[in-house]
């Protein structure tokens, strides 16, 4: 029977973990926490039962390593994306957008999708509302079992997912998959981060 870890053992693992899922996060363009944490954990040989790092852990080294080795080139992606955000936010501004996820948060890279929450009273009117514009998407599946559709509309940076919820779900705290509140942003705070993010 394997000896449990002690705490200090433990803590060295769980960052080593958070290091190397990073790093995968960065360089392999793993969009998934899990899957970066279980084949790091691999990489290093540690065995299936370890205790991982939680997300939190995982985003502050991914921002670490953008930092130090992808710095303007990523600064340079994430105001692409969050200019393109931008557009579309205002584009549905009708629909209540919010940006969330990764190009939010600041951790997003070259296979990260563009994420927006929409409220409307029914995704059928967004599908209208994008066809009579001209403008393409397909559907995906929701992966929260409020949301009404998931529209994937391509752009020229990364696709963007615009998740439709019911207006009556607008003043709801949306949680990600470790229970933590899911950060979001309005049109003006979005404008206002762009503005304070352009490349010199």
């Amino acid at each position: 029977m394997p000896r449990p870890e002690r705490p200090r053992q433990l803590a060295g693992t769980r960052a080593s973990i958070a290091t190397a899922a990073a790093r995968l996060m960065a360089e392999d363009g793993i969009a998934d926490f899990h899957l970066a944490k279980r084949k790091a954990a691999r990489q290093l040989g540690l065995p299936a039962h370890t205790a991982y790092p939680d997300n939190a852990e995982v985003e502050a080294e991914l921002r670490a390593y953008r930092s130090l080795y992808q710095d303007e080139e990523h600064a340079e992606l994430l105001y692409d994306l969050r200019q393109t955000a931008l557009e579309l936010m205002e584009l549905l501004a009708d629909f209540r957008p919010y940006l969330t996820g990764s190009v939010l948060e600041g951790t997003a890279g070259p296979h990260s999708n563009i994420d927006i929450l929409l409220f409307a009273d029914s995704a059928k009117e967004v599908e209208i509302f994008l066809l009579n514009r001209g403008i393409d998407f397909s559907h995906a599946e929701p992966r929260n079992d409020r949301a009404e559709a998931v529209l994937v509309v391509p752009t020229e940076e990364a696709d963007a997912n615009l998740v439709i919820f019911p207006p009556t779900l607008e003043r709801m705290n949306f949680k990600q998959r470790d229970g933590r509140p899911r950060e979001r942003a309005r049109l003006d705070a979005v404008a206002a981060l762009v503005a304070e993010t352009r490349p010199r």
